[in-house]
């Protein structure tokens, strides 16, 4: 499909910079193929009345890591501002990151985060440059290694922000806590499963209370989630991969509940990418352990997810295509200039949607 079908209009003031006060405060737009009208206007703390029980949420547990680092580069007695990303570790003291600006970098450089000396103890971090790819990305070799390494990039890391956030604020300590789920329990993400920032205890109490179970799978969230689509056409795109678990107790849960005819309700993307990658051809899911780089666009057969929770995502992106993919284009068009119109705040800490799949996805 042609990539300009998936754009577009979003004023910038309906950006959110900051979370809603209390999360679970923000606004719900709900939206039925189905029903007649599509889409309704409610709250998240709505969310209990609009599911059945029997019904199961699906979380995603991945905890994002203060994976942003500043520090300069040394060569020949001249210095120049780096920072990364944090993308993926490599090994116990190995990561492979984004660099910016990657050009001032090549292998056997070194670079100082944070300060003076090579630990944290002196305040700052050290590594060495041993590779530099076509698209920024770097592998950085640190002095440190292991949980010495991980204490040293908590303290000095900062929370890695999206693009459309940070181009606008720094990053600061009240990110630390907003940019993380309560259901935050796995490190290894550099971007949040952004859907679960709008739960509470208060609003899990009550999902409880209401007969819906609750269960966690893992997907590492990457930076790759920001990448827009090159190209004119999405069979042009390449998925980026991002790594994930759902253990075997938690498949046999998930495949209780659609025996008994309730409902999954992904809360996220990312849950919902794992899931379809881990069903088999009989709608059965499986215990899954590896990387997933599934690709969601108008025309997938959903065979597991019922319902989806997510966020207003960007024009163009892989994740408006896949909402797209499970509740219809020409809907989504429409719910997407109601949302602009009715001035809902968008992106990562902005409000929410629940949706019902088209009828070619409905089984």
């Amino acid at each position: 499909m042609r990539v300009d079908a998936f754009d577009y209009h979003l004023p910038e003031e309906l950006i959110a910079l900051r979370p809603a006060s209390p999360r679970d405060a923000a606004r719900l737009l709900v939206v039925d193929p189905a029903a007649t009208p599509a889409f309704a206007d409610r709250a998240m703390l709505d969310l209990p009345g609009l599911l059945q029980p029997g019904d199961a949420l699906v979380c995603n547990d991945t905890k994002v890591i203060p994976a942003e680092l500043r520090g300069s580069r040394m060569r020949d007695g001249a210095s120049a501002q780096i920072s990364v990303t944090l993308l993926e570790r490599l090994g116990p003291d190995r990561w492979l990151a984004l660099a910016r600006p990657a050009k001032r970098l090549k292998a056997g450089d070194r670079i100082h985060f944070g300060g003076e000396g090579n630990v944290c103890l002196l305040g700052g971090l050290a590594a060495t440059v041993e590779g530099r790819g076509e698209e920024g990305e770097v592998t950085l070799r640190f002095d440190l290694s292991g949980p010495a390494l991980d204490e040293a990039i908590a303290a000095l890391g900062a929370m890695p922000l999206p693009p459309y956030i940070a181009s606008r604020r720094t990053a600061d300590e009240k990110d630390r806590s907003d940019y993380q789920t309560i259901f935050a329990r796995e490190e290894g993400a550099v971007a949040a499963p952004t859907a679960g920032l709008h739960f509470t205890e208060r609003l899990l109490r009550a999902l409880e209370a209401r007969g819906v179970s609750r269960h966690c799978v893992t997907l590492h969230v990457g930076a790759g989630t920001f990448l827009p689509v090159r190209g004119a056409d999405t069979e042009e795109h390449v998925m980026h991969a991002e790594r994930g678990t759902i253990t075997p107790e938690t498949a046999e849960a998930l495949n209780a509940v659609k025996a008994k005819g309730g409902k999954i309700v992904a809360v996220g993307t990312t849950a919902l990418r794992l899931l379809e990658s881990a069903v088999g051809p009989d709608g059965r899911l499986a215990a899954f352990s590896g990387e997933t780089s599934l690709f969601i666009t108008p025309g997938y057969r959903f065979r597991f997810v019922d319902r989806l929770l997510t966020n207003f995502h960007l024009p163009r992106s892989t994740l408006f295509m896949l909402v797209c993919a499970f509740s219809g284009l020409e809907l989504m068009q429409r719910v997407y200039a109601h949302a602009v119109e009715a001035r809902y705040r968008f992106y990562s800490y902005g409000d929410a949607c629940l949706l019902s799949p088209a009828e070619e996805n409905s089984r």
